[in-house]
C-alpha cells in the first residue's frame, strides 16, 4: 500500500540499472534488487526521532510531516554522496494508542518523500513502543569512483554551500516555548518557516551534479548544521578553513526571527540547524566544470593550518560561532 512495488525500475546510471524484483508488496522478509552494470553501493542510516521533534510534540508537525522528515533525513545522506537513491528501509515503532489513521499518515509521509526524489520505501519493520520511534536506512548507487567523500579537500580549495542555512533552527526558536508566539510574523511567513521541517528536501540532483563534475574534492550535507559540516570536512581532510562572514547566504526569515528573538544571525546560520544543504569543496580552477545552473555560494577556503575560523566583516578572525550538533556519549 505504501511501499515499493515489485518490477519497479530503480535508477539508471551510465550502463547500469537497479530493478526492484521483490518489494514490500511481496511480503517477503527482504526486498530484492536485480543490479547490472558497473556501480558502487552507497548505504546510510539515520534515527531521527528525539528532542528535535519538540515541534511535533507541540502540534506544529503532523504524523505525515514526521514520516516525510524521516525519509528526507536518510535520503539526504545519499544525496551528499553524489548517489542516486534506489530504496529506503524504515523502522516505525508506535504506542498502541496511536490510531490506524495516524499510523497511515506516518507511512504516507515516508512514501511521499521517497516519491519526491524518485525512489521507493521497500519495507522494514513496524511494531509497538512506548512512543513513536522512527529510524531508516537508505540505499543508493553511484558510478565507480564517483562517491563524494569528506576526505579530499586540499589547501586552497574553495568552500561552498548550495543554499542558506539556519531556517530549521529559526523555526524551532520561533515556535518554541520562548518564541514570540503566533502572529509575530505574517501567516504566510510562518508557513514558509515551518516548511523547513514539514517539507525538507534531499538535494539529489545537486549531489548528482557535483559528482558528475569530477572536480568536487569533499562533500557532506548540513543535517548537523553548517559549522559541524565544515568542521567534519576539515577533520576528515586534514585541513583548516576560513569562513567569510560576508559571504554566508542569509535567508530573510532567519534575519527576521533573529530580530524578533534577540538571536545572533551568524551563529544561527552556522549552528545546529538541520537544513539538508550540501557543503562541498572545489579547487579554484574547477568552477568552470560545475554546471551553470547549479546554485551555490562560495563561503571560504581551505588552509594548511588546521584551524576552522570565521573572518568577520571587519577583517577580524575568531572561532566559528554557533553550537554544532554532537553525538552524545
Amino acid at each position: 500500500m505504501f511501499a515499493g512495488q515489485s518490477g519497479w525500475i530503480g535508477k539508471l546510471l551510465d550502463g547500469a540499472t537497479a530493478e526492484l524484483v521483490a518489494g514490500a508488496d511481496a511480503q517477503d522478509d527482504c526486498a530484492v534488487f536485480r543490479a547490472s552494470g558497473p556501480m558502487e553501493i552507497v548505504v546510510g542510516s539515520d534515527y531521527v526521532r528525539g528532542p528535535k521533534f519538540q515541534l511535533y510534540e507541540s502540534g506544529h508537525l503532523s504524523n505525515f510531516d514526521i514520516g516525510y522528515y524521516l525519509a528526507t533525513a536518510n535520503l539526504s545522506d545519499i544525496a551528499a554522496m553524489g548517489a542516486l537513491p534506489i530504496a529506503l528501509l524504515t523502522v516505525v515503532r508506535y504506542p498502541r494508542s496511536l490510531s490506524d489513521a495516524d499510523f497511515a499518515a506516518v507511512m504516507a509521509g515516508i512514501d511521499a518523500a521517497c516519491r519526491a526524489v524518485g525512489t521507493v520505501n521497500v519495507g522494514g519493520d513496524i511494531g509497538t513502543a512506548e512512543r513513536i520511534i522512527l529510524s531508516g536506512s537508505a540505499v543508493g548507487i553511484v558510478e565507480p569512483g564517483g562517491a563524494l567523500l569528506r576526505t579530499g579537500a586540499r589547501p586552497g580549495d574553495r568552500l561552498c554551500v548550495t543554499g542558506p542555512t539556519g531556517l530549521a533552527a529559526s523555526a524551532q526558536r520561533y515556535f518554541g516555548a520562548a518564541g514570540p508566539g503566533a502572529g509575530a510574523l505574517a501567516a504566510e511567513r510562518e508557513d514558509e518557516l515551518i516548511a523547513s521541517w514539514r517539507r525538507p528536501r534531499a538535494l539529489v540532483p545537486q549531489g548528482r551534479a557535483l559528482s558528475a563534475s569530477g572536480v568536487v574534492t569533499s562533500c557532506q550535507d548540513t543535517s548537523d548544521g553548517l559549522k559541524a559540516g565544515v568542521q567534519s570536512l576539515a577533520a576528515a581532510s586534514g585541513v583548516g578553513f576560513v569562513v567569510d562572514e560576508e559571504a554566508l547566504p542569509v535567508a530573510g526569515l532567519v534575519a527576521e526571527v533573529a530580530a524578533l528573538t534577540g538571536g545572533d544571525v551568524t551563529a544561527t546560520v552556522l549552528g545546529d540547524s538541520v537544513d539538508f544543504q550540501l557543503v562541498f569543496t572545489v579547487p579554484p580552477d574547477g568552477f568552470a566544470r560545475l554546471p551553470e545552473d547549479l546554485a551555490f555560494h562560495e563561503i571560504g577556503h581551505a588552509t594548511e593550518e588546521r584551524a576552522v575560523v570565521l573572518r568577520r566583516r571587519d577583517g577580524t578572525v575568531e572561532d566559528l560561532p554557533g553550537v554544532p550538533w554532537r553525538h552524545e556519549v
